[in-house]
């Protein structure tokens, strides 16, 4: 009991313990137990830390992109070793596992949907029915309760240079992750009519982009949004992609991350820009139709609407617009 008092006093009263408790409380936010940061911080503190974290993402999305990226360099005459299409290494940092995902090529990413109306379909089996030699969970989607049957998308979604969802207008504005017909990353916040102006072949919506023009935007491991799984994107200057997805929720195996430790991750990779994307129990990496990481969903991976997929030959994937003809605003989420 005495235990008890002291721990209270020191949780709630003081800084370190005050410390742990925003920590905690943020972790649960980017969780499907919202609800259960109240009872750490207050519903007040809790509606100001989301409504701070949105303010912050939105001003990292006005930052300039100064295109640092060099898609287009002349390649030397030089005899250059070729890279494989994808590479997977291993990385970790204090709590956390998991895999860098190295794609060589980024105009061999697609985004892949369901095969089938009404319900998400899972990453591998995505892969599978697609052909593709490696898939990573993409975008955010509707989840009502955390029951959802992973179909309906939050915000966008272009697939092949065709917008394939839209919940808003063409000048709504998104926090978008995208990659143009260049082979260039785009992450930030713009309007479905700008990324068709600007050739955008592939995107989803999710936030926030965190690594602008090769600097990091998070200062410190207490603005890194809580320790979980990630599933994070980012592109090197010379046009090579990188996938980080870290596994978490696991005792004596990986806790998770912050997103200040992925920005430690991409930046010592030599990232010029870097966003994040859903994460989670979504986080998943599947490569040669095995899943490559552990997903820290208890009921296995989950059906999503959206996944970064890479393929030998892009052109020819048979991704079809499985929302073609329906209204955003009519699907139920909730069945499956």
């Amino acid at each position: 009991m005495m235990f008890g008092m002291m721990f209270s006093l020191w949780f709630f009263l003081t800084e370190s313990g005050s410390n742990l408790r925003y920590m905690m409380a943020d972790t649960l936010i980017s969780t499907q137990h919202r609800h259960w940061a109240v009872y750490l911080i207050g519903q007040e503190e809790l509606n100001k830390r989301v409504d701070s974290y949105w303010k912050q993402f939105d001003k990292f999305a006005e930052i300039k992109d100064q295109k640092l990226v060099q898609v287009n360099k002349p390649v030397e005459t030089k005899v250059v070793e070729k890279k494989p299409l994808v590479q997977i290494e291993p990385i970790e940092g204090k709590n956390f596992k998991g895999k860098l995902l190295i794609v060589n090529d980024a105009k061999k990413l697609r985004i892949g949907v369901p095969g089938k109306a009404g319900k998400g379909e899972k990453v591998s089996s995505m892969v599978q029915r697609l052909g593709a030699v490696a898939g990573v969970n993409a975008g955010g989607f509707v989840d009502p309760e955390w029951k959802g049957n992973g179909f309906q998308p939050t915000g966008i979604v272009i697939s092949g240079g065709k917008i394939f969802y839209n919940d808003g207008d063409m000048n709504t504005a998104n926090h978008i992750v995208a990659i143009d017909k260049e082979g260039r990353m785009i992450a930030g916040k713009y309007k479905p009519s700008e990324l068709l102006q600007m050739g955008v072949q592939e995107a989803v919506t999710f936030a926030p982009r965190f690594i602008v023009n090769g600097v990091g935007q998070i200062k410190s491991q207490a603005d890194g949004w809580g320790v979980a799984p990630r599933t994070a994107m980012a592109q090197k200057a010379d046009g090579t992609i990188m996938f980080a997805i870290i596994d978490g929720r696991q005792p004596g195996y990986s806790i998770g991350a912050t997103l200040y430790d992925i920005q430690q991750i991409f930046l010592e990779k030599g990232a010029v820009t870097a966003a994040n994307l859903d994460g989670g129990s979504s986080t998943v990496l599947v490569h040669d139709n095995k899943i490559v990481n552990r997903p820290s969903s208890e009921y296995g991976e989950r059906y999503l609407p959206t996944a970064w997929l890479v393929f030998d030959n892009p052109n020819s994937a048979p991704i079809r617009n499985i929302w073609e003809g329906l209204d955003p605003s009519k699907i139920d989420a909730s069945k499956w």
